[in-house]
């Protein structure tokens, strides 16, 4: 099979096992773990931040800042179909009792779209919003990326508004190797963020946060509190070290397979696909009038050895990642196509 799923099906290298194998360990209770502990001073400093926080999965790396910055019953800034609102269970709600507002279109916002939807404190019908998160890359727009100026220009209108910022970059690495910005650079106007190891890392599980010491320090509080706390966690922290030293400098690789994909696609009618925004490993797109409907696409492509996952009714998306090779890739996209064409499954 040609699993174009999600990044996260990658298995660890040989090479990663290896790492994870040799890991020397400790409590991370007690914060002697010393392969956890280098992990978090690596990506603080990758990030341009003073600390770091082990967590176990991305959802869990969304859910901490709202229980450090927000109450029940404050509000968060968004933008359209952001991982946090369709993808985390109602998490937010049930850990945090915050709601969401949306602001822009696209899952990007502007500065001034989200002065539009901003509420204050002290209001005596609003709930104020407390916190303005910005999803870089954004999954489910097809890994879309935001201009690094308009980070910073978004995060400048929540500081004025008194409102803390956090920066969800489970695929950041990402985002930067497609602009050539560094990593510190997208992070700097960001109070928190975080990156994902599981994801075009290639990683078999977790996340890493960063920020302040001192938000840092409260958000191990809550890392316990939502069960995420660990113990020789430095098995898992090994394979982000490796993951760090080995599989970023590949990611401009996948973004490649993407693109291969996406003009393949693009010359498919029925297909809709805005390929000048494949920038990343993410391809979304979207079957027209007299195409099948995403579930019969997903069927016949996984008859013929290419899963993809269904977005939507008539949406379709499909990830590249460090298991499958240009020839995959390749392969999958003239299969892709041929599923999309073959409207009445004959042949």
């Amino acid at each position: 099979m040609i699993d174009l799923r999600s990044d996260t099906v990658t298995l660890p290298t040989d090479a990663m096992r290896a790492a994870m194998a040799a890991a020397p360990l400790g409590d991370d209770q007690f914060g002697e773990d010393p392969s956890v502990n280098l992990l978090q001073e690596r990506v603080a400093e990758l990030l341009g931040k003073q600390a770091g926080l082990f967590v176990p999965t991305g959802t869990m790396a969304n859910q901490l800042p709202l229980k450090l910055y927000c109450q029940p019953g404050d509000d968060v800034v968004v933008g359209e179909e952001s991982h946090a609102v369709w993808h985390e269970t109602g998490a937010a709600a049930a850990n945090a009792g915050v709601q969401f507002t949306t602001a822009g279109s696209g899952g990007l916002y502007t500065a001034d779209e989200l002065r539009a939807v901003l509420k204050p404190r002290g209001h005596l019908l609003f709930p104020p919003t407390t916190l303005v998160e910005v999803e870089d890359t954004q999954n489910r727009m097809g890994g879309l990326v935001w201009d690094r100026a308009e980070l910073e220009a978004v995060c400048a209108v929540a500081r004025e508004h008194g409102a803390a910022s956090y920066l969800d970059g489970a695929r950041l690495l990402n985002a930067a190797a497609a602009r050539g910005d560094h990593p510190a650079t997208l992070a700097a106007p960001f109070d928190l963020v975080s990156i994902a190891l599981s994801k075009g890392l290639g990683c078999p599980g977790g996340s890493v946060l960063a920020g302040t010491r001192e938000d840092i320090a409260a958000l191990t509080r809550y890392r316990r509190m939502l069960g995420g706390a660990m113990r020789q966690a430095g098995v898992l922290a090994a394979a982000g070290l490796h993951a760090l030293d080995h599989h970023v400098e590949r990611l401009p690789q996948d973004h490649l397979h993407a693109r291969k994909i996406a003009g393949t696609l693009f010359s498919t009618p029925g297909v809709q696909i805005d390929i000048e925004r494949v920038e990343t490993n993410i391809v979304v797109f979207r079957l027209g009038e007299g195409a099948p409907d995403a579930a019969t696409v997903v069927a016949r492509a996984k008859e013929r050895g290419v899963l993809v996952m269904a977005f939507a009714a008539r949406t379709v998306r499909a990830v590249t990642h460090l298991d499958v090779s240009a020839e995959d890739c390749t392969a999958a996209a003239d299969v892709l196509a041929e599923c999309v064409a073959n409207v009445n499954g004959a042949g």
